[in-house]
């Protein structure tokens, strides 16, 4: 089947990836757009899996004032370079992030940032929820383990679908990756802070956890 510009335009419109790769995606789909996305998608995640160690020392702190004043949100986006710190793009990303912690409120960035603390706490309440629905101990912690999907997705940053994504078919994890392929630079959230008029309780740091020393 004949990819067509058309074709090639529409997916560069949704995924943000450049014309090339949209064009090699739907070759590979043979025209098919979901397909072509979950192809950018799988070829984004595994590129920002490969540039993971690499050291961001640039970048851009984004914000986003909420309609009346009432919730601000700052938010540090890092880069490798200088050059793609100043980029529009870049720049546009940290403030769709800003406001989507506004409008998700998030307790951490990555999954892998929440503490064992609350992690437990969290296995509790649905091994509680789960065996007060009549459910045999031998499928308990199988449940928990599948409805901590929802929990991460919940209160992790990365695991949530993106809000300026219609579809919602688009993580924020993976619009990250999507972005590392454009730019070919490591990119990642290293901080943020929300806060809401007359709010007065205190939340979990959102920076990330550091590694316990050896």
């Amino acid at each position: 089947m004949s990819v067509t510009p058309d074709q090639v335009k529409k997916l560069r419109e949704i995924s943000g990836a450049p014309m090339m790769e949209c064009k090699r995606a739907l070759d590979e789909a043979q025209g098919d757009m979901e397909n072509a996305f979950t192809v950018l998608r799988k070829r984004g995640q595994a590129t920002a899996a490969k540039k993971a160690s690499r050291t961001t020392s640039e970048g851009v702190v984004g914000s986003y004032i909420h309609a009346g004043g009432k919730i601000g949100v700052l938010v540090e986006v890092n880069c490798e370079s200088d050059f793609v710190a100043r980029h529009e793009e870049f720049q546009q990303l940290a403030h769709d992030l800003a406001m989507q912690i506004c409008a998700t409120d998030p307790r951490f960035i990555r999954k892998e940032d929440v503490t064992e603390e609350v992690l437990q706490r969290e296995k509790e309440v649905l091994r509680s929820q789960a065996a007060a629905t009549g459910k045999p101990e031998n499928v308990l912690d199988r449940i928990v383990e599948g409805k901590l999907g929802k929990f991460y997705e919940d209160n992790c940053l990365y695991e949530q679908h993106f809000i300026k994504d219609g579809s919602s078919a688009q993580t924020v994890r993976e619009l990250i990756a999507s972005k590392i392929t454009k730019f070919g630079e490591n990119i990642n959230i290293s901080r943020f802070s929300r806060l809401k008029v007359g709010e007065t309780t205190a939340k979990p740091s959102a920076e990330p956890v550091p590694p316990a020393s050896a």
